[in-house]
């Protein structure tokens, strides 16, 4: 078998999907094919459609270096008006240029191809291209994971209608152009829209992902992103159950009777954009939550307003002797427990107050308890065994997340060992392990309701569980890498992902589907954030930069400057709102002014333009710590900043 009988098997192959079994019989006779030969079809459908459209230009490797010259050329030589669109054409077609000299054995002319052009595409995508040009022969496109994302999925291209004009002018007019109209055709897809073609920032601000940019089809579903509607808590005295409802407002509770019927108006009956509070099965709270979510309530009454002239005070937990060891932290709702992951696959959880953890008595001992009894569940505890830390065991790989309930009773962690693990805080064992994923699991978090939680891990997917679920109810899967980062929303109805596809996408709980992305970010996104109004989500990435999203149109409403120099791994807005904070591997904690980043995104909807001159201002204050790489932040119920990190010596 020669090389030119490529087209032929390729032929072969498309009979055989189409059933055509008597023309396959005759064509195979005809070709003296082998069985061996005949076994071994098993070409991607990308490849097929390559292979039958183009193989009439296979003999010409210099026409490809020819063709992506002269389409360089048109694109720099365009107005500006098209120019930045249009732009983003050449990243895909030089990818697709460069498969396609492979597939067709001209090897040497792929190399150079690739040290041409290469370096000219932007930043961002020189990390791939590093790992595309690993491939130096056909065989070895099977098995790189990047060659077969861009030949099985479209990338997207969003032009304006007089750009794809011009665009389809110079292909009509070009002799080359049969190589590009064919990666066009089978490889590339584009969005056209109606209006003028968009400014340098506009295009910069939305590409960068791993498959170009959003369609505005993606992002045209519905998203509920307002708060639910609080229950009442009936448990508790009458003052108590008017700051509930203050609570879940961002604006600071004032006097409680006058507020009540104000809060009423404003928030729960108001808010079109809050889902049905029955939309998700949400748990019954029990005796003990409800006591718990009252104390949260009262200290949220003696919440300080945040603001560019009342910053946050900032706790810092250092890690000490952990050097490399620690890998993630999380500190409990009510800010009374810190966890920390280690890679020697430990859990250690430590107290923050003088309040010692409390072991479980021995069975015997148990078996004397009256279980009817109100105060069981203290009567359990151990007196006399009381520590300040407790190790929790289990996991046979490195624990990249852990995460306390909302209640305090119960955490859950991720590992390398492609397990999720929930742990007991009251008998301190492991309840349940989760088995689903089948790669290393990168983050887990619990909803804002408990109950529910949500993972994400190297298979490329994420799922999402309850606890009392051996197996996930719902599996998202569409990212094309890593789902790094995770985070609910804070009604508890969607999910948002970020991946090393350098996408963000949100995802809905109740029918598993996919309802946004958002591309725009340059690296792997980190670290996930919603604001309290469930409005806003913001995400930091490896190149340090943090983009807000707007959850009812997919778009990016800032990108904050780069501030940060190492990947952000660590985001949390204050409790009303007003600041958000970001930590990142280069030891620094910065406090961004978010009130004016909604105003301004707000009062202009149009976006991009008035913000990117104004983002100077949105940073307030930047503090640096000796050299301990910031590991998580969380915001009291008082809004006082706890951050913590592990120091790693003087460097």
């Amino acid at each position: 078998m020669g090389d030119k009988s490529t087209p032929l098997l390729a032929v072969l192959q498309l009979l055989r999907k189409y059933d055509l079994k008597g023309t396959e019989e005759i064509l195979r006779k005809e070709a003296n094919l082998g069985d061996a030969e005949y076994e071994n079809l098993d070409l991607p459908e990308v490849e097929l459609a390559s292979i039958l459209t183009a193989h009439h230009t296979e003999s010409d490797p210099y026409s490809y270096e020819f063709a992506y010259d002269s389409l360089k050329k048109f694109v720099e030589n365009s107005l500006d008006i098209y120019k930045y669109e249009l732009s983003t054409f050449l990243y895909p077609v030089f990818v697709h240029m460069y498969l396609i000299l492979i597939l067709y054995d001209h090897n040497e002319h792929a190399k150079k191809f690739m040290e041409k052009f290469g370096p000219e595409q932007e930043d961002y995508y020189q990390e791939d291209l590093k790992r595309l040009a690993v491939v130096e022969n056909k065989d070895q496109i099977k098995g790189n994971e990047l060659a077969e994302v861009y030949n099985t999925n479209k990338f997207q291209v969003q032009l304006s209608r007089d750009a794809s004009t011009q665009l389809k002018r110079y292909l009509h007019e070009q002799k080359s152009s049969p190589v590009i109209i064919n990666i066009i055709n089978n490889h590339i897809q584009i969005d056209i829209h109606d209006g003028p073609g968009r400014t340098q920032a506009q295009v910069k601000a939305t590409v960068g992902g791993l498959l170009g940019e959003a369609s505005r089809n993606d992002n045209r579903s519905k998203v509920f992103y307002g708060l639910l509607k609080e229950p009442d808590i009936q448990v508790l005295p009458a003052p108590i159950e008017d700051e509930d409802e203050a609570d879940e407002t961002p604006d600071k509770p004032k006097k409680k009777k006058a507020k009540k019927d104000n809060i009423f108006m404003k928030k729960p009956k108001s808010d079109p954009n809050a889902p049905p509070n029955d939309r998700i099965p949400l748990p019954e709270l029990k005796e003990t939550d409800k006591i718990e979510k009252g104390k949260a309530l009262r200290e949220a009454s003696k919440r300080v307003q945040l603001g560019p002239d009342s910053l946050p005070s900032i706790c810092f937990y250092t890690l000490l002797n952990s050097g490399q060891t620690a890998v993630c932290a999380d500190i409990c709702d009510d800010s009374t427990l810190l966890a920390v992951g280690f890679n020697n696959s430990s859990i250690k959880v430590w107290t923050l107050t003088t309040v010692r953890l409390r072991g479980m008595k021995s069975a015997e001992k148990l078996q004397d308890i009256d279980r009817e009894a109100g105060d069981v569940l203290v009567r359990m505890m151990e007196e006399k065994d009381r520590d300040t830390c407790r190790t929790l065991f289990g996991h046979s790989g490195p624990v990249y997340k852990v995460a306390f309930d909302p209640f305090k009773t119960m955490l859950l962690s991720c590992s390398e060992d492609s397990t999720v693990r929930l742990w007991s805080l009251q008998c301190w064992t492991c309840l349940v392990v989760y088995r689903g994923h089948v790669w290393p699991v990168w983050d887990v978090r619990w909803s804002p309701y408990g109950y529910y939680f949500a993972s994400g891990g190297h298979d490329h997917t994420a799922r999402l569980w309850a606890t009392d679920h051996h197996q996930p109810l719902r599996i998202f899967a569409g990212h094309h890498s890593d789902v790094d980062c995770i985070q609910f929303h804070p009604n508890s109805n969607y999910i948002a992902t970020g991946s090393s596809d350098r996408t963000v996408r949100l995802w809905d709980c109740l029918t598993g589907t996919q309802v946004r992305i958002m591309t725009g970010h340059k690296s792997t996104p980190f670290a996930l954030a919603f604001s309290a109004c469930g409005r806003w989500l913001a995400s930091g990435a490896g190149n340090g930069e943090i983009v807000v999203w707007d959850m009812s149109t997919g778009l990016p409403t800032a990108t904050l400057p780069p501030m940060h120099s190492a990947p952000v791994h660590a985001l949390a807005f204050s409790r009303d709102g007003t600041i958000l904070s970001s930590g990142a591997l280069d030891s620094t904690i910065k406090l961004w002014d978010f009130s004016l980043i909604s105003d301004e995104s707000s009062s202009e909807e149009s976006g991009m333009t008035n913000v990117t001159q104004k983002e100077e201002k949105f940073l307030l204050r930047s503090f640096a710590t000796k050299n301990s790489p910031i590991k998580n932040l969380h915001f009291t119920r008082r809004n006082l900043l706890l951050a913590v990190g592990s120091y790693e010596g003087s460097s």
